[in-house]
């Protein structure tokens, strides 16, 4: 938490945090965050303790912390990296289930939806390629569902009935939402309440959630940004506060 005397962290700073550590580890992989908070994440994560991760411009450049250009990225690299697991995504959801099955394309029956959403887009490949993480700036029973209406990004129940060719590079590290931290580290691949943001409990992060969640006995805090990230996010990666208006509190 944070110490008598210090600028106190807002949700959106804790948010940050909680998305860069999903790239701690990771080495030389193209991150691939999508979303202001995500994004800010990720370049935190490059200007301390992931120096090696690459950052790109979304299209054919890999880019500094900065945004200045470092290198051209072939497109046929690029898929060399993304199916080869050396790449790690933060997508968003519009619905995830407590296995990770993730939708982005509709809400109802696909065949006549209530609502028509992003479609599936690039997500089946993500998930079955390279590691995928989410980002989910409204946490509510309306966004994580006992069942989603559509499967886009896969889940770790469905990538193991695939069998072997769908779980070789599948893994999901984490899902950030204004709430807490969520993995799978659990006997049956379902999700589990890693971290709580500070000012957030445990009832608070279950009455929002649409399924059980394993939560252990003692739910630590998402960790506070030392002086020296706080200082990066607010003066150097996001002075104009964009990670503020995707996080209410």
């Amino acid at each position: 938490m944070n110490t008598p005397g210090t600028v106190a962290a807002t949700r959106a700073d804790h948010c940050v945090i909680a998305c860069a550590e999903a790239w701690r580890g990771d080495g030389e992989v193209l991150a691939s965050p999508m979303g202001a908070v995500p994004s800010v994440g990720a370049r935190l994560a490059r200007l301390t303790f992931a120096p090696e991760l690459l950052l790109t411009d979304g299209e054919a450049t890999i880019v500094g912390p900065d945004g200045e250009a470092e290198s051209w990225l072939p497109y046929r690299k690029h898929l060399t990296l993304v199916t080869g697991g050396r790449r790690h995504v933060m997508m968003g959801a519009s619905q995830i289930d407590r296995f990770g099955n993730q939708n982005i394309s509709c809400i109802g029956d696909w065949q006549q939806p209530a609502r028509q959403l992003l479609g599936v887009r690039g997500a089946p490949v993500n998930t079955l390629n390279n590691p995928v993480s989410y980002w989910i700036p409204r946490h509510s029973p309306r966004v994580f569902v006992e069942r989603v209406d559509m499967v886009c990004g896969v889940g770790y129940d469905r990538a193991e009935a695939a069998g072997p060719s769908a779980t070789r590079f599948h893994r999901i590290p984490r899902v950030v939402s204004d709430l807490g931290v969520f993995d799978f580290a659990t006997p049956d691949r379902s999700m589990r309440l890693a971290s709580l943001h500070p000012g957030v409990t445990v009832e608070m992060v279950q009455e929002a959630t649409g399924f059980p969640l394993t939560v252990p006995a003692d739910v630590p805090y998402t960790r506070d940004p030392t002086p020296a990230e706080l200082a990066l996010i607010r003066e150097v990666i996001d002075p104009s506060g964009t990670r503020n208006r995707e996080v209410r509190a």
